[in-house]
């Protein structure tokens, strides 16, 4: 068995996988299930700390207290040196990261009965777009997130060449293939040559025609269906009584999973009621006010990924959004979801034509393009990705578990085997 276990620590779900002969890779973390939501909930009123699904049911219970959710969109970025106030007190945003990583570590350590002092983390090609050292300090910020909570050997793979380790491990000749990862923060992209011969290599750097990403995810689509369809219904686009329109910041840090907290501050509250006063549509700008009094910006947030995930499998969907007051019932329908995110779709489209142009590669000659990561079920972004290989074969991996289950085969690799 494996000496080290591979951490996939993701913006909307974390997965430990770990090698061992005759049992599935794959950890289980909550109640059995192998994924653990990537969300942290402060209860206030049982002044507890919970996790994962017990994290989301306790807030959608109404328990009082604080919801942290995305929390890896921090790394790299400013906010990562910053707090956030907890129960009075402040919380460094690095010591979140730790509580959260720490209980990731502790529960693959309780399903494998066993202590974890080595891994190989998953991270995306790119933290940050456009910055070398800013992603590069990600990384570092994570390798000593990790050292913090008792990992003292950490090396680091792409989350999409992780992909195409555990495809690799399916096949039974040689493919080039394209690995589309697309995850709750980015959307990342290997060009892999892979066969069961090539496994075998301890060095794989020649088989990797090149990698690329682009900081678009899950949480972006969310943010996008919401401000189209859901915050008009709060105001968003709505003008004031002088004519100007109300400002569109208040809704962005609402639609935004890592910046949601903010609308509940006394500044912001002090600025919705002069606007609400102002307001040319006060129906509208109420509802908003009584949403943040109500600290439902969270919940707001999940209805909104839940159209989302529900519009990739239907043509319209029937959002209840039962929290606001008065209650609505909103219809959505994928022609708006796809106008909404277009512009982020073309993006990524632009990202996987760059690789094929890096890698000297014509479209004709990849073989398949191998889907993982659970925004992948989103219908435009696939078939847009998959056009552009048409000659490609479309599989699907497991979209929560493909990136856990390859960087748990390269920690086999990289740190060794024991004795059982």
């Amino acid at each position: 068995m494996a000496n080290a276990c591979g951490v996939d620590f993701g913006t909307s779900n974390s997965t430990v996988g770990w090698v061992r002969p005759g049992h599935p890779v794959m950890l289980g973390l909550e109640d059995g299930k192998t994924t653990l939501p990537s969300v942290v909930f402060f209860n206030a009123d049982e002044e507890e700390v919970k996790f994962g699904r017990a994290a989301l049911a306790d807030y959608l219970a109404g328990y009082e207290g604080r919801l942290m959710r995305s929390l890896k969109s921090l790394l790299g970025t400013s906010l990562i040196d910053g707090q956030t106030e907890v129960g009075g007190r402040a919380l460094p945003f690095r010591m979140l990261l730790a509580q959260f990583i720490g209980e990731l570590k502790h529960r693959a350590e309780r399903a494998a009965g066993r202590q974890f002092h080595s891994a190989v983390f998953g991270r995306p090609v790119h933290f940050i777009d456009d910055s070398a050292a800013n992603d590069q300090l990600a990384e570092d910020t994570l390798a000593e997130i990790a050292r913090s909570v008792g990992f003292t050997d950490i090396a680091f793979q792409f989350e999409p060449i992780a992909a195409a380790f555990d495809y690799e491990s399916q096949i039974d000749r040689e493919e080039l293939v394209l690995i589309a990862d697309i995850g709750g923060g980015t959307s990342d992209f290997s060009l892999v040559r892979l066969s069961p011969d090539r496994a075998k290599k301890a060095e794989r750097r020649d088989d990797i025609l090149a990698n690329g990403g682009v900081h678009i995810g899950g949480t972006d689509f969310d943010k996008y269906l919401s401000l189209a369809a859901v915050m008009p219904l709060l105001g968003f686009g709505s003008k004031l009584r002088n004519g100007s329109e109300v400002p569109s910041s208040y809704f962005f840090n609402l639609a935004t999973w890592h910046t949601i907290n903010q609308a509940y501050t006394k500044k912001m509250w002090t600025q919705l009621a002069d606007l609400l006063r102002d307001s040319a549509e006060q129906e509208k700008l109420g509802r908003l006010q009584r949403l943040i009094d109500d600290r439902a910006g969270h919940w707001l947030a999940m209805k909104s990924e839940e159209g989302k995930i529900a519009l990739s499998g239907a043509e319209q969907h029937l959002l209840e959004l039962d929290r606001l007051s008065p209650p609505v019932t909103l219809e959505l329908d994928r022609s708006r979801f796809d106008d909404s995110i277009s512009h982020l779709v073309g993006s990524v489209e632009t990202t996987v034509l760059d690789l094929l142009r890096d890698a000297g590669v014509t479209p004709d000659q990849v073989d398949t393009v191998f889907f993982t990561g659970g925004s992948s079920g989103v219908r435009m972004l696939r078939e847009r990705i998959a056009a552009l290989v048409p000659a490609a074969r479309k599989v699907e991996g497991d979209l929560f578990g493909s990136i856990g289950a390859g960087l748990a085969l390269d920690a086999v690799r990289k740190f060794g085997g024991a004795h059982a």
